[in-house]
């Protein structure tokens, strides 16, 4: 106890010197836990503005887009820069192609799955997916159309596969490109604009395409009334993702510049999707040729259909 005793006593002469040559100096207890006041951010809401902060996120969702943004300090002609676009798990990819299959009324996509780590692995292996299935599936309707004729020859059109992915990697880069463009552009004039970046919208329209993977396979089916009610419910599962998304960004700018805006996106979509079924799903009619049927005189004559 004595060797203690002379080490606490020591202790107190050094405090005592201490605040001897600096009178001011702040004492802090080791006992008493120092509490921490908590920064608190209050603001007046507007009425009927509580659904809108849902929707366009909270401070906590601001926070983890910053720190999201600073993983991404590489220079951006380094391979370490585009690595980590595709820095998301299996399960992180699932959750997003389950959101956009299964939209929530009243939440924001980006907000719910993409800011926090935004990805191109998804959208670009969805594309690739998609071309594939809708030129295969276009030849393989194609093929059940006419099986059993006895005219027909099956060929692949493999240009089928070309003209697939010039079409959709166009639309899920060039459409995106042109969104936020015009988000940016109205941003500079209307401050309530919520801006989404490149690579946020790119993931909405990828990941948007999904549920045209299984229609497409089903679109197989060799009946156009069941082929045209799929499309529509691949039309309204996928485009209510897109409307949920950028209604909440446009709805403060000008009544009429946000519907033409949304109305554009839905139609530039709806396009898309009555385009792929209509050119690679028609079926082309197959000429017969008409047979020849020789007469008695040695003349030919050809019976007409």
């Amino acid at each position: 106890h004595s060797l203690s005793c002379n080490v606490l006593f020591a202790e107190f002469d050094d405090a005592a010197d201490l605040l001897a040559a600096n009178p001011d100096a702040m004492t802090i207890s080791i006992d008493e836990p120092v509490e921490i006041p908590k920064n608190q951010h209050s603001h007046l809401q507007e009425p009927g503005r509580e659904e809108d902060d849902e929707l366009l996120g909270t401070n906590d969702s601001d926070k983890t887009e910053l720190l999201a943004g600073q993983k991404k300090s590489a220079p951006f002609w380094t391979f370490d820069y585009y690595q980590t676009f595709f820095d998301v798990d299996t399960y992180q990819v699932l959750d997003r192609i389950k959101g956009s299959v299964f939209p929530v009324p009243g939440k924001n996509f980006v907000r719910l799955y993409i800011r926090s780590n935004p990805d191109l692995y998804g959208p670009f292996w969805i594309c690739a997916t998609l071309v594939f299935t809708v030129a295969v599936s276009g030849n393989l309707s194609n093929f059940f159309i006419h099986l059993g004729k006895p005219t027909y020859h099956y060929v692949p059109e493999f240009r089928k596969v070309s003209i697939a992915a010039t079409t959709i990697y166009a639309y899920a880069w060039l459409v995106p490109l042109a969104l936020w463009g015009f988000l940016m552009w109205r941003n500079s004039k209307v401050m309530n604009i919520v801006s989404y970046s490149f690579l946020e919208i790119v993931c909405v329209y990828g990941y948007s395409l999904f549920i045209y993977i299984p229609t497409a396979i089903l679109w197989i089916i060799p009946q156009e009334v069941v082929r045209w009610v799929l499309m529509i419910f691949s039309l309204c599962l996928s485009g209510s993702v897109l409307v949920m998304t950028f209604w909440p960004a446009v709805r403060d700018d000008n009544r009429r510049v946000a519907l033409v805006t949304v109305g554009t996106i839905v139609l530039l979509h709806a396009l898309l999707s009555v385009g792929c079924l209509a050119y690679f799903f028609d079926a082309p009619e197959v000429e017969v040729p008409a047979p020849i049927i020789p007469a008695q005189n040695g003349t030919v004559i050809t019976k007409s259909q």
